[in-house]
């Protein structure tokens, strides 16, 4: 699959990367918070979404953003167990 990086733009070969994910992985793909993530970003150290916190809840936060966008933040916590956005 050859495509950008949501993360740092590059072209190429990117993996698919649920912002949401355990066992809110499949609404994750239901809401379609999915985006591809070139390898760097999303498996190796330090700034993969997989092992730098800051950059998971940045997408988790732009995820969070789009969603209450149509529905209430009382919605997201129930769908997705907790708020990211600071109030």
């Amino acid at each position: 699959m050859a495509d950008y990086c949501y993360m740092c733009g590059e072209y190429g070969k990117v993996e698919r990367h649920h912002v949401f994910q355990g066992a809110y992985r499949k609404k994750s793909e239901a809401h379609g918070f999915v985006v591809n993530l070139c390898h760097w970003c999303h498996q190796v150290p330090p700034k993969g979404v997989h092992h730098n916190k800051k950059n998971r809840i940045a997408l988790r936060q732009i995820c969070q953003r789009e969603y209450e966008k149509t529905h209430t933040r009382e919605d997201f916590i129930a769908e997705f167990g907790r708020n990211y956005l600071e109030d």
